[in-house]
C-alpha cells in the first residue's frame, strides 16, 4: 500500500480530513529544485485528528467519490496556543482598570505627564480609557467655548 507523510490543513468534516502532502523533486531539465503540495481527503474513523497535525496516510478502497485515504496514525500533534484576555487573574484585571480612572482623573492624556504614553506598559484597556476621557474633555472645553 502507498503511505504519505502530510499535515492536516482541514477537519471540518465529520470523519474526514484533508491532508496537504508536499514533494520535493529535481526538475528534469534544469537542475532545480520544484515544491508541490497536493490535498488528499481521508478517513479518520475516531476524529482525534486537529488542524496542523502530522499524519501518515495509506492508500485504501473507495470511502466515497473522493477519499480513497485512510489516516493510520497521528505523528506529531499541532501545538496551537489560545492566548484568551479572560483567563488572566483578577487581581491584574483590577489593577489595570484602577491604573486607567487614576490616570483619567489626574487628566494624563495619551502624551501626558510622567511619561504615561502609549507604551509605558499600559493595557489597551487604560489606554481605551484614557483616550475616551480625554476626547470627552475636549468635546466639553469646545462646548463652552462657544
Amino acid at each position: 500500500m502507498r503511505s504519505f507523510i502530510g499535515k492536516v490543513v482541514s477537519n471540518k468534516m465529520q470523519k474526514s480530513v484533508v491532508v496537504a502532502v508536499e514533494r520535493f523533486k529535481t526538475h528534469s531539465k534544469y537542475p532545480k529544485v520544484v515544491h508541490s503540495t497536493k490535498k488528499f481527503m481521508a478517513h479518520d474513523e475516531s476524529n482525534d485528528c486537529s488542524m496542523g497535525d502530522q499524519v501518515r496516510i495509506e492508500s485504501s478502497r473507495p470511502l466515497s467519490k473522493r477519499k480513497h485515504w485512510v489516516v493510520t496514525e497521528v505523528l506529531r500533534k499541532a501545538r496551537i496556543f489560545n492566548i484568551d484576555d479572560t483567563k488572566r487573574p483578577a487581581a491584574a484585571a483590577a489593577a489595570a482598570t484602577a491604573a486607567a480612572a487614576a490616570a483619567s482623573a489626574a487628566g494624563a492624556g495619551v502624551g501626558g505627564a510622567g511619561g504615561a504614553g502609549v507604551g509605558a506598559g499600559r493595557t489597551a484597556a487604560a489606554i481605551e480609557a484614557a483616550l475616551a476621557a480625554q476626547s470627552a474633555s475636549t468635546s466639553s472645553h469646545s462646548a463652552s467655548s462657544l
